[in-house]
């Protein structure tokens, strides 16, 4: 356990720089084997490769559209993900027993595949999440797929499934992988076989509306805890949020942004997202600690920042330091970037700047432009899939 602990975080230390294909490269660690080939579809594709799926591209929200394929491997207890392979998307078999069922031992991830104007199709950092899955598998006992194995199956399901991904600039191919205790389980333990499986949907906005957002900051509810999962992408961590959330969106407000469990007094993450403060052109975001999901979006944007000569400080953030804020501003894989027009605490509501002077627009601009192809991709962070 204490080599394969070090070796995770010599594998996260040296995937903060360098290429995809290096990062690639460093993932013999978590496998005794080369990665998993796929195997055929279970029938060929009758669409042509350059057909669109039957879908309304200029009124695309976020929702779930069934596409063509997904993809499915198993790992029995001690052994290796076995060879994967795509089949039609429909219905899993699980045991009432099963793991993830009983125990809620699972982990999911989330990326996208973008169509550029060229034509090319593209993911962006799949590697990370693959990183990501890796670590969250090792706190719920899970073994993972390596990262070469969880990008290949990525890649594979996005293509099978290229159909149902927007034309340029109508939106993205959301894709899903699952990590899940599939096998039976009475006592309370670690599932005996677990399944990895990949689906995707069309997406558009996460919100359905793209004015900024009003968020209500609750201080009932809570969404981690120290000691907890919350620093993982565990599938556990989201239906305690849906009661607050809930709530505030009857009141009128878009989404929750949580404080912390302890003292009541730092914000910590919004309901899917995580959060961003600026002041004075310094921009300020929580530190993770264990408690906040190190988003893949998040990353991306602090390096851009940085980039571009802002500082950018990942730190314990009072809750009336948001208060005072000039801009706040969410990011994640589901939502990108967005703005952030009002919060409500206790009673009182505050407004931010927003709109195409922000930093927050500055920043979405320069994300979007490396997704597009429009700005030089130095980090690469694009893996061009066709």
């Amino acid at each position: 356990m204490i080599s394969r602990r070090a070796c995770l975080r010599n594998l996260i230390q040296s995937l903060r720089t360098g290429s995809t294909a290096s990062k690639l490269r460093s993932s013999n660690c978590f496998t005794s084997r080369t990665a998993p080939s796929l195997q055929p579809l279970v029938e060929p594709s009758p669409y042509s490769d350059d057909e669109y799926a039957d879908v309304d591209w200029d009124n695309l929200g976020f929702g779930l559209i069934p596409t063509d394929y997904m993809y499915t491997t198993k790992c029995s207890e001690g052994g290796n993900f076995e060879e994967g392979h795509l089949s039609r998307y429909g219905n899993i078999e699980l045991s009432p027993s099963a793991g993830v069922l009983n125990y809620g031992q699972g982990l999911f991830e989330g990326t996208k595949a973008y169509r550029r104007e060229n034509g090319r199709l593209c993911l962006f950092r799949p590697d990370q999440n693959a990183i990501r899955m890796q670590v969250g598998a090792e706190r719920m006992c899970m073994p993972s797929p390596s990262i070469h194995h969880f990008v290949e199956a990525v890649k594979q399901t996005a293509l099978a499934n290229k159909r149902w991904i927007p034309p340029p600039g109508k939106g993205s191919l959301y894709i899903r992988p699952l990590l899940m205790g599939s096998g039976p389980v009475l006592g309370l333990g670690p599932a005996p076989e677990c399944t990895f499986l990949i689906y995707a949907a069309p997406v558009g906005n996460y919100f359905k509306v793209s004015a900024p957002l009003n968020l209500f900051i609750d201080d009932e509810y809570h969404r981690a805890t120290r000691g907890g999962a919350g620093g993982v992408k565990a599938i556990t961590n989201y239906s305690p949020v849906l009661k607050a959330q809930s709530r505030a969106k009857s009141r009128g407000f878009s989404d929750v942004l949580f404080l912390d469990s302890v003292n009541k007094k730092n914000i910590e993450e919004v309901s899917s997202c995580n959060i961003f403060i600026v002041k004075d052109n310094v921009i300020s975001t929580p530190a993770t600690g264990g408690t906040i999901l190190e988003g893949v979006t998040r990353k991306s944007i602090i390096d851009i920042a940085l980039d571009h000569g802002y500082q950018v400080k990942e730190r314990c953030i009072p809750v009336e330091e948001v208060m005072e804020a000039d801009e706040v501003f969410c990011t994640g894989t589901a939502v990108g970037i967005a703005a952030v027009g009002s919060i409500t605490y206790q009673g009182k509501r505050v407004e931010y700047k927003s709109g195409d002077r922000c930093v927050s627009q500055e920043l979405l601009s320069m994300y979007t432009g490396i997704q597009k192809g429009h700005i030089e991709d130095k980090k690469g962070w694009i893996l061009e899939i066709d």
